[in-house]
């Protein structure tokens, strides 16, 4: 929750700072881009790192090595010499280490919990996630113009710091996840180091490869994340353009969607247990798809906040039954490749939107919302597709 306070604020007020000193939305939609490029070049490999080396350890050399990028770049900025350049290369090694950092983390969630309790553990975890976001939504865009992008940056430093001191309390020692495979001690030995790491990213692309539940249930959170991280790329335009609302508009739009999902984790299990994870996953995609449609063409800021809330809950409830089915049909030893795969999909969906959407809103914006809105309809799509029981993660590990 401390993580994602300084990351809303950080990521609200960086996206508002380019669009004033550049007043275009492809300027956004670069901006959206450019924080997906190291990860597609990181995502096919660093699964195998997560599955093979102590989760927690990777979380906290992640939070040290963004704290740092994001203290250089507010001194610059205090210092009034920061550049649009230098703000697009923060966020571009920030975001290459925010999707490692996830997987890494709900594998870890994973790891620690009893399968009983997966629910309820990625209900504490979206409320921590939203929590923080909410928090940055209701204050960014009022503290902004007092504070400005130096002021917010060094909260964002701060909250890293203490984020790394919360998972330095988790546990002690190095903790890994065993693997079947390590029992072929054989085999092992007489690998190289380079042929092991191709022998096991194979085996997650073979494993992912038998299991079609989980390809259309992977295909519906990839098309979920590059619709959800397109949004800032019309979020702003919409408060600043439509609304004349400036900064403090921009705030309250963030507060709705941080709003609806945080307060969607607090209902969320009984949804789920209502409708079952997969129909909860449809019914919020599609709720998404219409809520984006119709946004821009609010009559009042008012209205908007209230369809972002919407939208939110949307997040929310696609959040906790997407990751709980992940963590039910997934094998620990496989969580963090599998997971990759899924954002490295996702990440470069967000490469094509980005440029597309921030193209069609600098003409149009009630167009760039409708392409994102296509998006959450096509992830609907995949959610209801007809598919075969699913295999649960511990028969899938037997039967291998």
């Amino acid at each position: 929750m401390i993580s994602m306070l300084g990351s809303g604020m950080n990521s609200a007020a960086v996206a508002w700072y380019i669009l004033q000193a550049t007043h275009s939305e492809v300027a956004l939609g670069t901006f959206a881009v450019l924080q997906t490029l190291p990860a597609m070049l990181l995502l096919p490999f660093t699964g195998v790192v997560i599955d093979r080396e102590d989760r927690r350890r990777l979380v906290m050399m992640l939070d040290a090595a963004r704290a740092v990028i994001i203290l250089v770049v507010a001194f610059l900025a205090f210092a009034g010499k920061v550049k649009v350049w230098e703000v697009y290369l923060m966020n571009t090694l920030v975001a290459a280490g925010f999707w490692m950092f996830w997987p890494t983390i709900t594998a870890l969630i994973q790891e620690m919990t009893p399968g009983e309790d997966f629910v309820d553990a990625n209900t504490f975890l979206l409320a921590g996630v939203q929590g923080g976001w909410l928090i940055a939504g209701s204050i960014v865009g009022f503290v902004y113009n007092r504070i400005g992008l130096g002021g917010v940056l060094l909260i964002d430093f701060s909250t890293y710091v203490v984020s790394f001191l919360c998972y330095l309390a988790v546990r002690k020692g190095r903790h890994v996840v065993p693997r079947p495979q390590e029992l072929l001690t054989d085999i092992l030995a007489a690998e190289t180091t380079v042929q092991r790491f191709i022998r096991e990213l194979r085996e997650g692309l073979v494993f992912l490869r038998g299991n079609r539940n989980l390809i259309f249930l992977g295909a519906s959170w990839a098309l979920f994340l590059g619709a959800m991280m397109t949004g800032v790329v019309v979020t702003a335009p919409l408060s600043d353009n439509v609304f004349h609302a400036g900064a403090v508009g921009y705030g309250w739009l963030n507060a709705g969607w941080g709003t609806g999902a945080f307060f969607s984790a607090l209902y969320a299990p009984a949804v789920i247990a209502a409708l079952g994870s997969r129909r909860t996953i449809a019914i919020s995609m599609g709720v998404l798809a219409l809520a984006m449609t119709i946004a821009p063409l609010s009559p009042m800021l008012a209205i908007a906040v209230a369809i972002y809330a919407i939208m939110g809950t949307g997040r929310g409830l696609t959040g906790v039954a997407m990751n709980t089915s992940i963590m039910e049909m997934v094998p620990k030893h496989f969580m963090g490749r599998v997971q990759n795969t899924f954002y490295f999909a996702g990440t470069a969906l967000q490469v094509v939107l980005g440029f597309l959407v921030g193209a069609v809103a600098q003409y149009n914006l009630v167009a760039g919302f409708s392409i994102i809105g296509m998006v959450y309809a096509v992830a609907f799509v995949s959610a209801i597709w007809p598919m075969a029981g699913v295999m649960p993660a511990e028969n899938i590990e037997t039967a291998e």
